[in-house]
């Protein structure tokens, strides 16, 4: 997965740097701090294990209590941060649709006893349907913006946390809804473009989908 789409070497950093700028802003507190640490995130090698390494990496240029304090006293305005990768460059399809996919993917956490929320997140076997596991952990929502062709390149413009309450179909519709009305305000699709394609996959009812989706631009795929 490429942050964006391919471009000149002067477009490409003209469109990061617009970028660096829209984040920067939708962090309203402990906005330089929160920066580095997504510097850190985005250069550190390796999967992140836990807060207090990403202080080692070049790129975080303050100490451990910056970092807890900004962990525990900062804020992203989400809404906004929505919204600036929506306007983003978006990879399409082969004819210029815009294409979504949504799936849900859990972080399994077995070991967070104490935390609030965790749910029984389903993960198949790898010996067939008998070996299938429910794991404690959070599952995912997430939407990306597919591109067809041998690249497969995808770009991701929102994720949230299923709750033990929440209905999954009508909390993954709330959240198309939202991602398809920024793309429509940031200018990513316009009156006359053909209908956004969603892709759903097997678990999702396409047809209560659809239903859930009426009035916006947007045409239906479920496998």
């Amino acid at each position: 997965m490429s942050p964006l789409p391919a471009a000149g070497p002067g477009e490409a950093f003209a469109q990061a740097s617009r970028f660096r700028e829209g984040l920067f802003d939708c962090l309203t507190a402990r906005g330089d701090e929160l920066f580095e640490l997504v510097d850190a995130l985005l250069c550190g090698d390796g999967p992140v294990t836990s807060p207090v390494g990403l202080t080692l990496v070049a790129e975080h240029r303050r100490g451990h209590g910056a970092m807890y304090d900004a962990l525990n006293c900062g804020n992203v305005d989400v809404p906004r941060l929505r919204q600036v990768l929506a306007g983003l460059p978006m990879p399409q399809a082969a004819d210029g649709r815009l294409v979504l996919a949504v799936d849900v993917s859990n972080w399994l956490r077995p070991d967070a006893p104490t935390s609030a929320d965790r749910l029984f997140c389903h993960v198949y076997g790898r010996s067939g349907r008998s070996s299938d596991q429910f794991i404690p952990g959070w599952p995912y929502s997430f939407v990306a913006a597919l591109e067809s062709g041998r690249t497969s390149w995808c770009q991701l413009l929102d994720a949230v946390r299923l709750g033990p309450e929440d209905d999954v179909a009508e909390a993954t519709a709330a959240q198309l809804r939202r991602v398809v009305e920024d793309l429509i305000e940031m200018g990513r699709w316009h009156v006359g473009d053909r209908d956004i394609l969603i892709v759903f996959d097997a678990g999702y009812d396409a047809p209560r989908m659809a239903h859930l989706l009426a009035g916006l631009p947007v045409e239906v795929l479920g496998r």
